[in-house]
């Protein structure tokens, strides 16, 4: 793209803060003490929640990630965080 003098075209604009941590709260337990290793499939997943813009307003997308095999054993997409990693399990 440099080459031809293309630049790419983002509609970011900054950067949205869509987390405030409480800091009168204890931060939650670490359940897994940072050790993100396992011997066998099925032992240890972890989830994450993104939110993902859309043409109107944003979208909620859930994955659940197995550790020992990296590989995503579920995922899903929604309009609310409410019980959206359930349903990716």
């Amino acid at each position: 793209m440099r080459h031809t003098g293309l630049r790419g075209v983002s509609p970011r604009h900054g950067f949205v803060v869509t987390t405030r941590r409480d800091t009168h709260q204890r931060p939650a337990a670490d359940l897994v003490d940072r050790t993100f290793m396992t011997k066998a499939a099925n032992q240890l997943r972890v989830a994450d929640v993104t939110r993902v813009p859309a043409w109107a307003s944003f979208v909620f997308l859930a994955i659940v990630v197995d550790v020992w095999s990296r590989r995503i054993v579920g995922w899903a997409i929604g309009e609310s965080t409410t019980k959206l990693v359930i349903a990716a399990v």
